[in-house]
């Protein structure tokens, strides 16, 4: 029989005999994903390496280490940010839970390395208040940083309080009389005396802290929170000081809330705020900022010539102290403060 004549075995083949293999652009994909209703509620305390330690219903003694579920995929989780978490919830040794929800957060403190630096870190969440702490000493007090950082915490929506640490080596007058038309609160302690004013303002209450290396924030926190143990810096020779907390982390308050140590830092960037959010702090000012030419950075003359918080503040419907306080401000933001960092 020629080859013409012979049928080979596949060309005997129909098409109920072959069966097709989807590829996988053709596999129908469901949205829908686990409800998690058994899920348990906690607060982040610590971020390291992957692995997330959460206080189990916001217990500092229920401590949980988690990793981030599958289903979350690169979903940001930090310092004070609400999860839910599914798995082994015993807080046993060498358990692990997963992270399978993150909460919409009420408040966050960002900052960019520098103000070109268009990446935003969150650094904590859900903080009620910011405490900035500045030493009247050894190190001077920088201005321009405490301006940058009231920035960020009217920008993040956290209620900011000052504190002068070291009065026992200057006076905190001068400092106070610069803040006096921003209605911030100022606490002022000193080295050889309990933070009683500072404990009763944290109790109950979440609260970052922030402050340059060498300011006494960590001997601060070591007075609030006795279990603490965070190390101390000695200040540097140019006053820079040693960074000393490298992480933030979630300490519990003898009498109830937390308080956040922030790491030490040299700088503040504010590439993430535009000037309306630093104006949404100032009741006073919000409506006439409005008004503004598009584009205006309320900086008034020459850099804004037809602002019209000039015009509300002129007619005497705002204080022109509190204007040049929220001018401070936005300078600081723009890099264009004579107070330095």
């Amino acid at each position: 029989m020629s080859r013409r004549g012979r049928r080979s075995d596949w060309e005997r083949l129909d098409e109920s005999d072959v069966r097709v293999r989807p590829g996988k652009g053709t596999r129908p994909r469901s949205k829908r994903r686990p409800e998690h209703a058994d899920a348990r509620a906690a607060m982040v305390v610590e971020v390291d390496r992957g692995r997330w330690t959460c206080a189990l219903d916001g217990k500092p003694d229920r401590e949980i280490i988690a990793m981030r579920a599958r289903e979350l995929g690169r979903t940001p989780i930090v310092v004070g940010d609400l999860v839910d978490l599914v798995g082994d919830t015993s807080g046993r040794p060498d358990t692990l839970a997963r992270v399978v929800r993150v909460a919409d957060r009420s408040s966050v403190l960002r900052r960019t390395a520098d103000d070109n630096d268009p990446f935003e870190r969150v650094v904590v969440a859900n903080a009620q208040q910011l405490l900035i702490v500045c030493s009247l000493a050894d190190p001077p007090p920088r201005t321009g940083f405490i301006d940058r950082c009231l920035v960020a915490a009217y920008a993040g929506g956290l209620k900011p309080v000052l504190c002068l640490t070291k009065s026992d080596l200057a006076g905190p007058d001068e400092i106070i009389a610069a803040y006096a038309e921003l209605a911030v609160q100022v606490l002022v302690t000193r080295s050889d005396r309990e933070p009683d004013e500072v404990r009763e303002r944290l109790t109950g209450q979440i609260s970052a802290l922030i402050g340059h290396s060498g300011v006494g924030k960590s001997t601060l926190v070591n007075k609030l929170v006795p279990d603490a143990m965070r190390a101390t810096g000695v200040v540097s020779a140019v006053g820079k000081g040693r960074h000393t907390s490298t992480t933030a982390v979630a300490l519990p308050l003898p009498g109830g809330g937390w308080v956040v140590d922030t790491p030490g830092i040299r700088s503040f960037g504010l590439a993430h705020v535009e000037p309306d959010d630093i104006v949404a702090a100032f009741d006073e000012f919000v409506e006439p900022a409005e008004e503004c030419p598009s584009g205006c950075g309320h900086l008034g003359p020459p850099a804004d010539p037809d602002c019209m918080l000039d015009i509300v503040t002129a007619e005497g419907h705002a204080s022109a102290g509190r204007l040049a306080s929220l001018r401070r401000l936005l300078a600081s933001r723009a890099r264009l403060d004579e107070y330095g960092d």
